[in-house]
């Protein structure tokens, strides 16, 4: 069993705790649109995209794709500085630090002309405000172009990029229509590394036929990987999406919660814990209801975090 840590007040590598650590201050992530599209829905490996994914591609809180990337910035700046305490709305958060994460986030954020990719990016790159680069993406849509063009954003300012691996099971990601292999997201995984990127992975807890052993037999895979972050999240149902016209059942909170833990036990401690849940958009959103209210299930989890005494890297 590995001896227990504790980072700030939590039980776990919060990403807010590698943010301070690492930057010395907190930094505002930045949802951007650089109106892409996916694999997944052109045509090349389907019209409809994964089971789960809703006509906004994951990106339905990113800024409008018609707005240029710097003006998506300067919207955004704006909203985060009007959630500041009052005393704090007048000045720019840090002053004379670029304290935010310009995150491309809807649809597939490498596939596309590479001219184009090379512009957004250098676009959001070299705004002053912004710290790091943190693209979404599939695996398979990593080839040596786009592979050379990250490599030379990593250079000039720290990168994450995001995969949506979701589950390690191919029976699952054959259900789901994710469209490529585990070997596929294995060489991404090598790739990404060898350039200096910092690999996020996106994991859903409660996807249709997999049970609980199943769901933590993909948290054991994910150590055997050079990832350094990972996203959890709960499965889902939105509306006009395929999931939405296939039986489904919807976790409970406490059901979630009991998974959620028995995952962070299992979790190396050097990973970093970017998200434990998400909320859906309200208008979208058919089940789980109890989702929809983000602050009760965060304060929920860390309640029962700390009257379990669960932490992570405690699991043999």
């Amino acid at each position: 069993m590995s001896e227990k840590r504790m980072w700030g007040e939590k039980p776990y590598y919060s990403l807010n705790y590698y943010l301070k650590e690492t930057y010395g201050r907190k930094l505002y992530k930045i949802s951007l649109d650089a109106g892409l599209t996916c694999p997944n829905r052109d045509g090349t490996l389907g019209t409809d995209g994964c089971i789960f994914c809703s006509e906004g591609g994951s990106g339905d809180f990113s800024a409008s794709s018609k707005l240029s990337i710097t003006d998506q910035i300067e919207e955004a700046k704006e909203r985060v500085c009007q959630k500041l305490p009052a005393g704090q709305r007048s000045a720019e958060p840090y002053a004379g630090q670029a304290s935010f994460i310009a995150y491309f986030q809807a649809f597939t954020n490498t596939y596309g002309d590479i001219s184009y990719l090379r512009k957004i990016y250098r676009e959001a790159l070299y705004h002053e405000d912004i710290a790091i680069l943190s693209i979404a993406t599939r695996p398979d849509c990593l080839g040596d172009e786009v592979l050379e063009l990250l490599s030379e954003c990593a250079r000039i300012k720290p990168l994450w990029v995001e995969l949506g691996l979701q589950t390690c099971h191919e029976e699952t990601a054959e259900l789901i229509h994710r469209g490529y292999t585990l070997p596929v997201f294995e060489k991404a995984v090598r790739d990404l590394n060898a350039i200096g990127a910092k690999v996020i992975v996106h994991m859903i807890l409660g996807l249709p036929g997999e049970n609980n052993e199943m769901i933590l037999s993909s948290m054991e895979y994910l150590k055997s990987q050079p990832v350094h972050g990972i996203k959890l999240q709960l499965l889902h149902v939105l509306k006009n999406t395929a999931l939405s016209q296939m039986p489904y059942r919807a976790m409970e909170l406490k059901e979630y919660i009991d998974l959620l833990l028995a995952c962070v036990e299992r979790l190396p401690q050097d990973m970093v814990i970017h998200r434990l849940t998400g909320d859906g958009p309200k208008k979208l959103l058919l089940a789980p209801l109890w989702s929809g209210n983000k602050k009760l299930v965060l304060n929920t989890i860390t309640k029962e975090m700390k009257a379990r005494d669960t932490w992570q890297g405690k699991a043999l």
